[in-house]
């Protein structure tokens, strides 16, 4: 442990990724008693592609990381290849920053992390949140263990932001909902002589050891080059499916991240290994239920806010660390119900553009679309960077343009008709 487990906390935030340390960070900041713990001892990994997009690189700003950031790598924009085309499409700027980055989740974490202490936040990990005490329907303990330890924590306010399996959550009542899309992705490193690249790389023609098109992508993510004299550095290499509970993803990602990394070897300078491999199953676009109660709050992979179209989870949790923290500032005497708050402020800033992209990816499922419709798109230099601004959810909330109008109206065409719209 980093610190020693109180016997009682204002705010008690249970996981240390890029949405908790962002909440715990931001409730600090606000003067806010905050206890920020984590299950896994620091610093540790995490399943991801480790991309960092302009909307996340935008809130690592706020938190007064740009300085930290910028020292690593950064990205112009994506490099799309597939079905005969390789497109470069920079990233749009407007009201977010024109850049972006890719920075392994070890240490974003571990630097995220810190910077929540540095903000007063209390941190101790080792130890693991499994189950919650309540009374009258707020929950008054956490249940933490550390070994074969256990004690129990008395909050007023609980930020539960434990990942995409979210164990403290389904003891609130939290559930999945797999009929609408979800993903399933794997990822490595590799070493690769293109390591400070300044385009990060995607390959939309995604194809198994049979040749077939899968619904998915491939993804190469510059890390920075090594100052070996033989210019070589780290690359993120991944790749990811998507599926439904009626179209499963019948993939094996282990073999498909090799047979990705042998068609690329080449073109990338790969190396041989693919180092520290992991996968993950991903709930996408708010599709789970029971986000809130009266004093608890579920954010970032736990509620289910990452992108369907892309997989991108971290400008998300970043986001919903910072909202959950500015509800919970608001909200000095503890009073405000998060059951009836947090679920509507999650529909407001991301209802539409969940229920329109997970909608789009789903028919990616749809057998023998993608090889049809994929050859048309990437003809298009205007019609890719449209996707890639509505896939990388780079529309924001003061965008004015007609392709922010659009997407809106899109979203809010499709949240119409959602048998079960998102955060429902």
């Amino acid at each position: 442990m980093s610190d020693v487990l109180p016997e009682a906390t204002d705010v008690l935030v249970v996981g240390a990724g890029p949405a908790g340390s962002a909440a715990a960070a931001w409730a600090a900041r606000a003067g806010l008693d905050v206890t920020l713990t984590d299950a896994a001892r620091f610093p540790r990994d995490k399943t991801c592609g480790d991309g960092l997009t302009p909307r996340a690189v935008g809130e690592l700003a706020a938190l007064g990381l740009e300085d930290w950031l910028r020292a690593r790598v950064t990205s112009k924009g994506l490099r799309a290849h597939g079905f005969g085309q390789t497109l470069h499409l920079p990233w749009p700027g407007g009201n977010l920053p024109a850049w972006g980055s890719a920075v392994p989740r070890t240490e974003l974490d571990d630097h995220l992390r810190t910077t929540a202490i540095k903000a007063g936040a209390r941190a101790v990990d080792g130890v693991r949140a499994v189950d919650v005490r309540r009374a009258g329907g707020l929950v008054t303990h956490v249940v933490m263990r550390d070994g074969d330890t256990t004690r129990e924590v008395a909050c007023r306010r609980l930020v539960v932001a434990d990942g995409v399996r979210s164990p403290l959550g389904k003891a609130l009542g939290r559930e999945w909902h797999r009929e609408t899309v979800y993903g399933v992705a794997g990822r490595a490193y590799v070493d690769s002589t293109r390591a400070d690249d300044e385009w990060i790389s995607s390959h939309l023609e995604l194809r198994g050891t049979e040749g077939e098109i899968l619904s998915g992508y491939g993804w190469i993510f510059p890390l920075g080059a090594a100052s070996g004299p033989d210019g070589t550095g780290e690359v993120n290499i991944g790749v990811g499916t998507l599926a439904t509970a009626k179209r499963p993803a019948d993939v094996a990602l282990r073999p498909l991240m090799r047979h990705y990394a042998d068609l690329r070897r080449e073109e990338f300078g790969l190396g041989e290994e693919l180092r520290a491999p992991t996968s993950a199953l991903l709930p996408m676009g708010g599709a789970v239920s029971g986000v809130a109660g009266p004093n608890w709050a579920l954010v970032g992979d736990a509620a289910g806010c990452v992108n369907p179209l892309n997989g991108e989870g971290i400008d998300y949790g970043l986001e919903g660390g910072r909202m959950v923290a500015d509800v919970l500032a608001d909200d000095r005497t503890g009073t405000t119900d998060l059951s009836r708050v947090w679920p509507t402020v999650l529909r407001e800033h991301y209802g539409e553009a969940f229920s329109i992209a997970r909608r789009l990816a789903g028919l990616v499922t749809v057998p023998r679309l993608l090889p049809t419709l994929g050859p048309a798109g990437m003809r298009s230099d205007l019609l890719m960077t449209l996707a890639l601004r509505w896939m990388g959810n780079l529309v924001t909330d003061e965008d004015r343009d007609r392709a922010a109008r659009v997407w809106r109206w899109a979203g809010r065409r499709s949240l119409a008709v959602d048998a079960r719209p998102p955060f429902a």
